[in-house]
């Protein structure tokens, strides 16, 4: 059962990529695509082939790419912290890697304006924040997953009350409207040349957390299990936080904040495969892929002015959580 909900989450993504192609401000059927594309190969495209090419391969794969890479790493680093900590609540927006990021790029784009230095603060700012909750969290040990919410929402809080800091002082007329449609997730200023700085980093990243589902495994069922499984519990964990963490702030850097993928694509995983996270954790990352790509494909293909990535995949996911608390409820 779970290999094959596997192999249709596949086929799914597969169906959702194909039909993201033509979809789009600009429509143009997947038959014009390839027409365009051999044109070009042979050397003697007309004016329409050229135009259709250039869309394609300038604008609309990189942003197809882009959403991928950041459904997949959201979710599946989410998958990963819930797990690691043992936590169901835990996820990248909860333990400050997003709000982190935030104020990162707020610094960026405020201080400094250039967006390759936002992008590389963004980045730095995510790692900062979830190693401010982790130290937080070791100020209360008798209960460590109470105290990793708690320090997650202070540094969340924290970094927002930073980001928001910027947004009172930024210009209103250029730096404002940048910095607050950044701030709600987008994938409109994904470059081909973008991709090919942070796409590398973030495919080596998401294959070695899809992979990593037995040591996943072993660190769920606590430390001493873990050691008794031959796993070293505290330096497999270190690993994980940091790749998840470092995938996490990566994607920031191509979409800017995009909340609750994290949260709720491995809750609807485990809800459909269970809790063998040797299945979760490569459903998780397809499952958020698929989902990213097809709420983008809408957004950018549905109204004229196209409203922000991380305010659409909040009002979709936040039935979806409430769905799964439900079933689990049920379920016990």
């Amino acid at each position: 059962m779970n290999r094959r909900a596997i192999y249709v989450a596949a086929l799914v993504f597969i169906l959702a990529t194909i039909l993201a192609l033509p979809l789009g401000r600009y429509p143009v059927t997947v038959w014009e695509i390839g027409g365009a594309l051999w044109a070009n190969f042979l050397g003697e495209p007309t004016a329409r082939e050229r135009e259709i090419s250039f869309l394609f391969l300038s604008v609309r794969l990189p942003r197809i790419f882009a959403a991928i890479l950041v459904g997949a790493s959201l979710s599946l680093s989410g998958a990963v912290y819930q797990s690691v900590f043992r936590n169901p609540l835990v996820s990248p927006g909860i333990l400050g890697v997003l709000a982190g990021a935030s104020a990162g790029g707020a610094v960026g784009i405020v201080v400094f304006s250039s967006w390759p230095l936002t992008q590389i603060l963004a980045c730095a700012g995510g790692v900062f924040g979830v190693t401010l909750s982790l130290a937080l969290s070791r100020l209360y040990p008798r209960s460590p997953l109470l105290a990793l919410l708690v320090g997650g929402l202070v540094c969340g809080s924290f970094f927002t009350a930073v980001a928001s800091l910027f947004k009172y002082v930024a210009d209103v007329d250029n730096q404002l409207p940048e910095l607050v449609y950044w701030l709600m997730g987008t994938l409109s200023r994904t470059t081909g040349t973008q991709l090919a700085y942070v796409a590398p980093l973030l495919t080596i990243g998401v294959l070695a957390l899809a992979a990593s589902g037995r040591t996943v495994n072993a660190l769920s069922l606590g430390e001493e299990e873990a050691l008794s499984l031959g796993v070293n519990a505290k330096l497999a964990r270190l690993k994980l936080i940091g790749l998840a963490t470092m995938v996490c702030s990566l994607s920031v850097v191509l979409a800017g904040i995009v909340n609750w993928v994290g949260l709720v694509i491995p809750h609807v995983a485990r809800l459909v495969l269970g809790p063998n996270n040797l299945t979760v954790l490569p459903a998780s990352a397809l499952f958020g892929a698929t989902f990213v790509l097809l709420t983008d494909a809408v957004v950018r293909s549905t109204w004229t002015a196209e409203f922000p990535l991380g305010v659409f995949t909040a009002i979709i996911c936040l039935p979806l959580f409430a769905f799964s608390l439900w079933r689990d409820w049920a379920r016990s």
